[in-house]
Order: structure tokens, then sequence, then C-alpha cells
């Protein structure tokens, strides 16, 4: 028994057209793709999906994948992470890859399930919504990468974020 897998089907994937295991949180995050595209007004462009990851840590390079960045007009708005369960148990990591993936972090976290979801403010970690509805629109995230006054995140606490980062992502299974 122990070399037998359990067989899986296939899907296409919404944004990039690529076909894609259908395991772990896929289908959720097919919905939040179409959610995006269709409800707020996000071009299918504006979604990388799998966006690798590197982040030092304590001397060593930790790779990983994002599930969803959504930029508005090039910059990062969003970093969403896609879960099949309980989606505070996300929040932290998500928060951590908001704000390490870029020299200026993502304006926002957001966590879904692909029907419900937690909206993060990257730097303060505040709650600003716990919906879909909470998801801001295109037009909505790009006045708020306007008016953020988007700054670096602090490097004396970069390494601690990596760490954060690295131990949730250890955690991670059943993803492509």
């Amino acid at each position: 028994m122990a070399g037998t897998l359990k067989p899986f089907t296939t899907l296409t994937d919404y944004a990039t057209g690529r076909t894609l295991p259908n395991i772990g949180a896929e289908e959720n995050r097919q919905a939040v793709e179409r959610f995006l595209v269709e409800a707020k007004g996000f071009a299918k462009v504006d979604i990388e999906v799998g966006v690798e990851i590197v982040l030092p840590v304590q001397g060593e390079c930790y790779r990983s994948r994002l599930d969803l960045v959504v930029r508005v007009d090039g910059a990062a708005a969003m970093v969403v992470t896609c879960a099949a369960g309980a989606l505070g148990s996300w929040e932290r990591q998500t928060l951590a890859a908001a704000r390490l993936i870029e020299p200026l972090p993502a304006a926002l976290a957001v966590v879904s399930d692909g029907r419900t979801a937690f909206v993060l403010e990257a730097l303060s970690g505040k709650r600003l919504g716990d919906s879909l509805d909470a998801i801001p629109s295109k037009d909505d995230a790009r006045r708020i990468l306007g008016s953020a006054g988007r700054k670096s995140f602090p490097l004396e606490r970069r390494e601690r974020e990596s760490l954060i980062f690295r131990t949730y992502d250890l955690a991670r299974v059943n993803r492509v």
C-alpha cells in the first residue's frame, strides 16, 4: 500500500489557463480568482498564481510559493492565501508574506476559502473586514495603494517575519 497514490482529477486555472491537479484548496483558489475578476473588476493578468517567494532564514534561503498576488498598475495590492478549513489559522502566514513579498509590502493580506474572506492591512495587521465583499475592487485597491504612503517593512523585523512565514509554510500540505 505504501506505493499507492490516490488518483486525482485536474482542472483549468481560471486566471492562467494552465491545467492543475485538483488537490488541497485548489477549487477554493479557483473560486477566489473568479470572484476577483467577475465581481471586483480585476483582469486575469492582474492575478499572479503560484508566485515564488525567497526568504533569508537563519543564513539560508527558504523558497516557497504564494497562492495569489494581485497587482494594480504593477504594484502588489494583495497577497491572497486560499485555504480549505479555518481561515484564522492562515492569517499570520499571509501577513508575513504580504510584508515580505517585495521591497515595498503588499497593501493587504487576504485569506479566503472562496465563500468568505478575512482582509487585513498588511503593515498594521488590522482586520479590515471578514467577508468576500470586504475585498476591495480594483479601483478601491488603486486608491488604497495611492493613499497608503507605502513604505518598506522595517529591516529589523524582516528576519522574524521570515521565520513566522517558514514555520507556518512547513505545516502546509497538499499544495501544487
